[in-house]
């Protein structure tokens, strides 16, 4: 394993993460009486595949249901000088429910205290407000940790480059979770402002949210080529020293064997990268076109500030991945999400673009004409039932 300093926290955090959300048994609280045998034979050993590779970083959320019970049987078990350990707690407008949400979450991983602490979800100016007011979660946070319960605490995000680089420069975290991966470049710039605070970088989810990596459309893994996809997708964001560590949602214990092929290709990143990169950008100007693909999302509006709150740059950016990747079982699974998120994936489907009249909000855009067209073309392509958050099935 290699291992990147971990921003100010001066951790040496392994440059791949055990993300805790894919291998639990309930996205609800329940007893351990009614976790099946095999269900936590199987996370016990994916936790211990994830140490055996040097893995040492795991991480998980009060919010994904059984997997910090589930954890607790396994993680006091393991050398407690090697963990490092995260759970991550939803602002909430009390604070005090906040702390109960975490001792709630320490009493179930049998832990004395943790080592990053993250408030989950920072997504908009709600969130923000009940993390960063006077007397706020943060304020909570910072308690904890005077009490030896927390060591070090950041936040998690999917909210706009813009609120999350308005959290990062307060100065008052020391690491962010945010998304950032090939097929989603939108947040370098809130990397950059973490670099400059000299905060640590996790980025969430690059193999399912990074484009449901684990089943590749037959397209992409040819333009991928010598790389499978999620080892072309990890050496893209690890060639970046800016990113610390990528979360790996591994399922089952065999989840990790195609990641670690990219720690022998670190070092040749800058000869094995461009000539995929290369492949990657002519497959998208042959299916979109140049223009398009340097232009499209020059003078797009913001879901809120859009009729009937659709969300113009998502849907279009999910066409996009469609038609160039043939990325159709990821847009759809995407797509559908919109009006069923909340803050996590906000805004709303195109269904009812041919009933709101989107003139004034496309103004700024170069193709405003073509847009309505486009976006009704992309639900008939990925539009179908609605899909829920996994937290909410």
């Amino acid at each position: 394993m290699q291992y990147r300093r971990f921003g100010r926290t001066e951790l040496q955090m392994p440059v791949f993460s055990c993300g805790g959300m894919r291998y639990q048994y309930k996205w609800q609280d329940l007893p351990q009486s009614q976790i099946p045998a095999a269900n936590q034979r199987n996370l016990e050993a994916t936790i211990r595949r994830s140490f055996e590779l040097g893995i040492n970083h795991i991480e998980t959320a009060r919010g994904y249901g059984s997997s910090e019970m589930q954890l607790g049987s396994i993680l006091p078990q393991l050398p407690r000088e090697k963990l490092i350990f995260q759970t991550k707690v939803s602002p909430q407008p009390n604070p005090l429910e906040f702390r109960r949400k975490f001792q709630q979450s320490l009493s179930f991983c049998q832990l004395e205290y943790v080592d990053l602490l993250g408030l989950h979800g920072i997504n908009n100016q709600e969130t923000f407000h009940n993390s960063l007011r006077p007397g706020g979660c943060l304020n909570e946070a910072k308690k904890l940790k005077a009490e030896g319960k927390v060591k070090h605490i950041g936040f998690s995000t999917h909210g706009s480059t813009e609120i999350i680089t308005k959290a990062i420069e307060t100065g008052e975290f020391d690491y962010v979770n945010l998304h950032w991966y090939y097929i989603n470049q939108w947040n370098w710039s809130a990397i950059k402002a973490a670099q400059r605070q000299d905060m640590g970088v996790f980025i969430i989810s690059p193999t399912d949210k990074g484009g449901h990596l684990y089943n590749p459309p037959p397209k992409l893994v040819e333009l991928c080529q010598p790389l499978s996809p999620i080892v072309f997708n990890d050496l893209f964001c690890l060639s970046h020293p800016e990113v610390h560590t990528l979360s790996l949602g591994a399922a089952k214990p065999s989840d990790f064997d195609e990641h670690i092929k990219v720690l022998s290709l670190l070092d040749q990143a800058d000869e094995i990268l461009p000539p995929i990169l290369e492949r990657l950008e002519q497959a998208a100007i042959a299916t979109l076109g140049k223009d398009w693909l340097d232009n499209w999302q020059v003078g797009l509006p913001s879901y809120d500030n859009t009729p009937g709150n659709i969300n113009i740059p998502v849907i279009l950016w999910l066409r996009n991945l469609a038609v160039a990747y043939d990325m159709i079982e990821y847009g759809q699974a995407r797509y559908n999400l919109l009006s069923n998120g909340g803050h996590w994936f906000p805004g709303a489907k195109a269904d009812q673009v041919a009933q709101l009249d989107l003139e004034s909000c496309l103004a700024s855009s170069p193709y405003a004409k073509k847009i309505p067209g486009l976006l009704t073309e992309t639900d008939r392509l990925l539009g179908g039932a609605p899909i829920k958050r996994l937290s909410q099935s």
